[in-house]
């Protein structure tokens, strides 16, 4: 049975008998080049496009990768494949049904100039998320049919990645809100890095532990980003409630847990829902009589049940008006007495085994 890439072969006269399948490394020879300069006229731009620095594919009608470039392997592959491989296997979960459907309806269309432009977006544990513009173009003068319409018989796929410039710009965003969270609470600068520091430590460990597959480098550089904006809510908490020396009565107390759902309105426009979810749920306990839903156990997400971790050893640690600064074993044995009611037990086991890098961190950072 003919897959589709034979059928493609067989419109241009090529010998199916021969291979045409492409691994990672042939792709990058003169052999490749050659045979496509019987499938494709547009040979010399391929030839150019072979080592520039624009990630480029050459696409069928349904979306197979026929040929790619040194820089599309080098920015979208963890490792070497053949080709002919349908686009969907390069940016799954993110291309879906839905937007394979909007690609297709524009590259038969005819007014459209058989062409799209969107954006695209690519995952892999192990490594960031990278977002990119890509432009599908005609890259052929042949026409084939489908069904009644006659379209292109090859496209030209081109990637722009964006990806730093995004989260550059919506960074230096959030970290003004940050900033102005900061002048409405006695917590120091130093306290919310420290926040940072810890759940950075503990999200690495737990990157190497199969239990945690949901945890990849994005994931890990969230985190550390996100972690300190745990109370970016308390931007709406009244200041007579913030400054107040002495033990909030109930209204007050009602109103300071309020925090959590501001924080999560304030953070709704951040494109990683870890966003809102350690800002809502980091104060919620593994027993259920946390706030502000009073959720239990593997109900609260993975990053809040983290941070809830980092935020108290950090709060422990610290001078309050009502307390002297607790030393590290002391925490640790405070946290580690309420593993299963307030922390998960499975994340206090973690803790343990990197208390050392908790330490470190709070002594490099520690308040002047």
């Amino acid at each position: 049975m003919n897959t589709d890439a034979d059928e493609i072969l067989e419109l241009e006269d090529i010998d199916i008998n021969s291979s045409h399948t492409v691994s990672k490394k042939s792709s990058l020879s003169s052999g490749l080049l050659s045979k496509a300069s019987v499938t494709f006229r547009n040979v010399k731009v391929m030839e150019s496009l072979k080592y520039s620095r624009i990630p480029t594919v050459i696409l069928d009608i349904k979306l197979n990768i026929l040929w790619e470039n040194i820089s599309y392997q080098s920015l979208f592959l963890s490792h070497p494949r053949e080709l002919p491989v349908n686009i969907v296997n390069d940016f799954s979960p993110f291309i879906t049904t839905k937007i394979i459907g909007n690609i297709y309806r524009n590259l038969i269309d005819k007014e459209g100039g058989y062409s799209y432009k969107g954006n695209i977006i690519s995952k892999h544990r192990d490594r960031l998320d990278i977002t990119a513009n890509l432009i599908i173009n005609p890259f052929t003068d042949k026409y084939i049919s489908i069904g009644s319409r006659t379209v292109p018989q090859y496209f030209i796929g081109i990637f722009d990645d964006i990806s730093e410039g995004n989260k550059f710009l919506l960074e230096k965003t959030f970290l003004s809100l940050l900033e102005a969270s900061k002048l409405k609470d006695n917590d120091t600068g130093n306290h919310i890095k420290r926040v940072g520091e810890y759940s950075r430590a503990m999200a690495q460990t737990m990157f190497k532990n199969p239990d945690y597959s949901e945890i990849n480098s994005e994931f890990i550089k969230n985190i550390y980003f996100l972690a300190p904006m745990h109370d970016v809510g308390k931007i709406g908490t009244p200041d007579y409630i913030l400054t107040k020396q002495g033990a909030l009565n109930e209204s007050e107390w009602k109103i300071m847990k309020e925090h959590t759902i501001n924080g999560a309105y304030i953070l709704r426009a951040y494109p990683d829902p870890m966003a809102t979810q350690i800002s809502t749920f980091h104060h919620e306990k593994w027993d259920g009589n946390g706030y502000p839903y009073g959720i239990s156990g593997k109900d609260i997400p993975l990053a809040a049940r983290i941070v809830a971790i980092a935020d108290v050893y950090d709060a422990l640690r610290m001078r309050r008006s009502y307390k002297e600064p607790f030393s590290h074993s002391k925490a640790m044995d405070i946290i580690k007495k309420d593993s299963g009611t307030h922390f998960d037990p499975e994340l206090v086991k973690i803790f343990i085994s990197i208390n050392s890098d908790f330490e470190t961190a709070y002594k490099k950072l520690i308040d002047s």
